[in-house]
C-alpha cells in the first residue's frame, strides 16, 4: 500500500450512524479486523485490552439499546456487530513507566487499537463508529464482563446505509508547528 492508498482509506473512513440491520457482517471480514487490532502497538507491548465481540442478532439489539440511552446513539440498535473494548491491566513495565511519567498508558493504547479497528473495518467496506457514551453496567451484564473491569468503548460495525460526508477538519496550520509550539 502506498501513501495515496492509505490517505484514501483515511479520507473514506467516517463515523457511520446508520446501518443495514438485515445484513450481517461476514465472519471472515470480522476475523481480519480483529487480527489487525491484535497486532496494534501498545506501551511496552502491554496489550491492555480484551475484545468482547457481539454478533448474535438479539444480543446486538439489546447492546444497541444499552448504548442508545438518553437519546444518544439511537442508531446503535441497528448495528449487527458490537466490539466491546475492555481495559485490562498493563504489564509492570508499562505501569511503572506510567507512574514515572504521570500517564495512564492503557488509555492511550486503547485509543490506538480503536483506530486500528475502525480503519480495518473501512478497508473491508464496512462502516463503524466508536462510542463511549453508554450504560456500562447494562452492557457488562449483557456480555458477562466482570463488574471490576472497565468497559471503555463500544465500536459498532456494519454495512453503512448513508453516503460518505465531506470531512471537516481544522486547517493544518492550526494544529501543526515545527520545532516550537
Amino acid at each position: 500500500m502506498d501513501y495515496n492508498d492509505f490517505l484514501q482509506l483515511v479520507l473514506s473512513r467516517q463515523s457511520d450512524r446508520a446501518y443495514d440491520k438485515n445484513r450481517p457482517v461476514e465472519k471472515e471480514k470480522l476475523e481480519r479486523i480483529l487480527e489487525v487490532a491484535r497486532l496494534a502497538p501498545s506501551a511496552c507491548n502491554s496489550q491492555p485490552w480484551k475484545f468482547v465481540v457481539i454478533t448474535d442478532k438479539e444480543l446486538a439489539r439489546k447492546a444497541g439499546k444499552a448504548v442508545a440511552g438518553l437519546g444518544m446513539n439511537k442508531f446503535a440498535k441497528d448495528a449487527p456487530v458490537h466490539i466491546l473494548v475492555v481495559e485490562k491491566s498493563a504489564n509492570i513495565t508499562s505501569l511503572l513507566g506510567g507512574k514515572v511519567k504521570g500517564k495512564h498508558f492503557p488509555l492511550i493504547d486503547i485509543g490506538i487499537v480503536a483506530s486500528h479497528l475502525v480503519l480495518a473495518a473501512e478497508s473491508e467496506g464496512l462502516g463503524s463508529c466508536i462510542l463511549g457514551w453508554f450504560d456500562e453496567k447494562e452492557l457488562k451484564e449483557l456480555a458477562g464482563i466482570p463488574t471490576n473491569k472497565r468497559l471503555l468503548l463500544d465500536i459498532v460495525i456494519g454495512y453503512s446505509v448513508k453516503e460518505k460526508r465531506k470531512k471537516i477538519r481544522k486547517p493544518k496550520d492550526k494544529i501543526v508547528s515545527y520545532n516550537s509550539y
